[in-house]
C-alpha cells in the first residue's frame, strides 16, 4: 500500500510575498522540510497579489528537483488558470484549492487539462463545513473519477471556521476543547470511509510546543494526517509524533502477516486482520516514513 498523503508531514505555509521563495522551494533552506505550501490567498493582502505572483513566476523557473511536495495555495480559479501558464509549473506537485463548496467545484478543476500531473488538496473552511448533508454533497461529488484522481487530501481550514464561529482557539488548549471538535469528528466520518484523508488544522501558537504535541496525538486518534506548520520550528513537533510505537508497529506486521489467524491476542489486545487491516498497512507505512519511537520521550526519525 502507498498512501502518498502520508509523505506530507508538517506542511509549511509560506505567504508568496516573501524574498526567499526560491532557497525554500529548492530546500537550500530548511532541507528537513517534506511539503511546502505558497501562499497566494488570506496570507497576501490584495495589493501585494501581483507582487506574490511575479515572485512565483521567476520562483517557477529556477526549480530544481528536489525531494520536496511543493504547493501553491491559490487564491481564485482565475489565480490557478494564470499559474497554470507559467513556465515552469509542471516542477510543482499541485495546488492547494481554499474554501471549497459545491459551486466553485467545477470552476477549479476546468482549469485543469485531462494530461496536468497536479496532485490538489482542498480546504474545507466555510460555513458548509457545520452541515453535514452538505459535506455528504461534496463528497459524493469528489468521487467523481475526473476529481477524485487529483485529491491528494483534504485539509481542515480551522481558523477560518473559527472565524465563521466569531471566535479564536484559546491559548493553552487543543483545538478538541473547542465547538471545532464536533465539526472535525463529523468530516472525518463522512470523508473517510471513502478514502479521503485529511490534514489538521493549523496550531497558531509558537511558544506552546507542549499543546501542538498534545493536539498531533490527538489529530493522530481522530484519523487526521498531516498539519499546517507556520513556523519551521513546528515542523519536529509535529513530525516526532508521527513516529510509530514499536508495539503498534509490531501489531501492525503481526495482522498483515500471511499466516495471521482470523483472531489473536497480542499485547494485552484483540487483533483481528479482517477489520484492522486498514490500520496495520498505514501503520508500517508511517513507520517507514517517519520511523518507530523508542519511548515516549525518544524518537527515531528516518530523514
Amino acid at each position: 500500500m502507498t498512501a502518498r498523503f502520508l509523505e506530507l508531514g508538517a506542511s509549511l505555509y509560506v505567504p508568496a510575498t516573501r524574498p526567499d521563495l526560491l532557497a525554500l522551494a529548492n530546500r537550500h533552506k530548511y532541507p528537513f522540510l517534506r511539503s511546502i505550501i505558497f501562499c497566494t490567498e488570506d496570507s497576501v493582502a490584495e495589493r501585494d497579489l501581483p507582487l506574490a505572483l511575479t515572485q512565483l513566476e521567476a520562483m517557477l523557473r529556477r526549480l530544481e528537483p528536489v525531494p520536496l511536495l511543493r504547493f501553491i495555495r491559490v487564491r481564485s480559479p482565475a489565480i490557478l488558470r494564470a499559474l497554470l501558464q507559467m513556465d515552469g509549473v509542471e516542477m510543482l506537485t499541485g495546488f492547494v484549492l481554499p474554501k471549497i463548496t459545491r459551486h466553485n467545484l467545477d470552476e477549479y478543476f476546468d482549469a485543469f487539462r485531462p494530461t496536468d500531473p497536479f496532485d490538489v488538496m482542498l480546504t474545507l473552511e466555510t460555513i458548509d463545513a457545520f452541515d453535514p448533508r452538505r459535506m455528504a454533497e461534496l463528497r459524493d461529488l469528489l468521487l467523481q473519477e475526473r476529481l477524485r484522481r487529483r485529491i491528494l487530501s483534504l485539509r481542515i481550514g480551522g481558523n477560518d471556521l473559527f472565524h465563521l464561529l466569531g471566535m479564536r482557539r484559546p491559548r493553552g488548549r487543543t483545538v478538541y476543547q473547542t465547538p471545532l471538535a464536533v465539526t472535525i469528528a463529523q468530516l472525518v466520518t463522512t470523508f473517510r470511509p471513502h478514502n479521503f484523508n485529511l490534514t489538521a488544522p493549523v496550531f497558531e501558537y509558537l511558544n506552546s510546543p507542549r499543546v501542538l504535541e498534545r493536539e498531533v496525538r490527538h489529530d493522530l486518534t481522530q484519523g487526521l494526517f498531516g498539519k499546517t506548520a507556520i513556523h519551521p520550528r513546528q515542523v519536529p513537533v509535529i513530525e516526532a509524533n508521527y513516529a510509530v510505537a514499536a508495539s503498534d508497529l509490531q501489531t501492525a506486521e503481526e495482522i498483515l502477516a500471511h499466516a495471521a489467524p482470523p483472531v489473536f491476542r497480542l499485547h494485552g489486545a484483540m487483533c483481528e486482520p479482517a477489520t484492522h487491516r486498514r490500520w496495520a498497512m498505514l501503520i508500517v507505512e508511517r513507520a517507514r516514513i517517519y520511523g518507530v519511537a523508542a519511548s515516549l520521550k525518544t524518537i527515531v526519525l528516518q530523514r
